[in-house]
């Protein structure tokens, strides 16, 4: 090495990386709020339930009132009646009574074919289609009692046999769709027992209190609705009503209580 060389200057550090850009944290995924639920759209099942249980009173006001003293909704005084017919108590039919619960368990068994084919994982679908059915029957017999004279035998038979199966068919779905305290027609008797029993009366909370009270009241309402209409007019007004009322529903209801 000479005196004129110098020693080699050190080479510069390299400059440190730039730190790597944190990725922005992703937007949380919006929660499936009821807009998103198709079982969540339209009218909820409890409302919906009250207004079939005033349904089902109007409907046993029709054929009691109108019919000669048959049930075609409520299958325990149906029952009754008919132990009253087999008696030979007047102004009750054997055949009449024996009609409506033979149609209205048809009408049950085909409800229970429906809700195990299409009611998986829905209960909406079965609803709306069992409303269907039940607003299509509902109208036929609007349609007969307006077309023919209100105590022809063939008028009677016929209307009697169309309500008992739609409410046969609609209350096989209803038990399925178990909403507690509403099954739109055996709703007094049970729920007159759990409204007192539960109460703070008889020892419990009363906190099923309004909806059993609600269930009755429709029950109610309904048959004074469909009395009043009977006895001031014809039987097609509240058959045509009640049809409406079904009809409405069928696009309307949902799967949530």
């Amino acid at each position: 090495m000479t005196g004129t060389d110098h020693p080699s200057e050190p080479p510069e550090p390299p400059e440190p990386p730039e730190p790597a850009e944190s990725p922005e944290p992703a937007e949380p995924a919006e929660p499936a709020g009821p807009s998103r639920d198709p079982e969540a759209r339209g009218v909820r099942l409890v409302p919906a339930l009250l207004l079939l249980t005033g349904i089902s009173g109007l409907i046993d006001a029709v054929t009691f009132l109108g019919l000669g003293h048959v049930f075609t909704a409520n299958m325990t005084g149906n029952v009754v009646v008919l132990g009253f017919a087999a008696a030979g108590a007047p102004g009750f039919s054997v055949p009449h009574t024996a009609t409506s619960l033979a149609c209205f368990l048809t009408g049950a068994a085909t409800g229970g074919r429906v809700v195990r084919r299409v009611g998986s994982g829905s209960r909406r679908t079965p609803a709306r289609l069992t409303l269907a059915a039940e607003a299509l029957l509902l109208a036929v017999s609007a349609a007969v009692a307006f077309a023919t004279s209100d105590d022809a035998p063939a008028t009677v038979y016929t209307i009697i046999a169309l309500t008992a199966f739609a409410m046969g068919l609609r209350n096989a779905t209803v038990r399925k769709l178990a909403v507690r305290d509403l099954t739109t027609t055996t709703v007094v008797t049970m729920t007159l027992t759990g409204l007192a029993s539960d109460s703070r009366a008889g020892g419990g909370t009363g906190l099923r209190s309004p909806r059993r009270t609600a269930a009755v009241t429709a029950m109610f309402a309904g048959a004074v609705l469909g009395a009043v209409l009977v006895l001031h007019n014809d039987l097609a007004i509240p058959l045509l009503l009640a049809a409406a009322t079904s009809a409405v529903l069928a696009l309307a209801v949902s799967g949530k209580e």
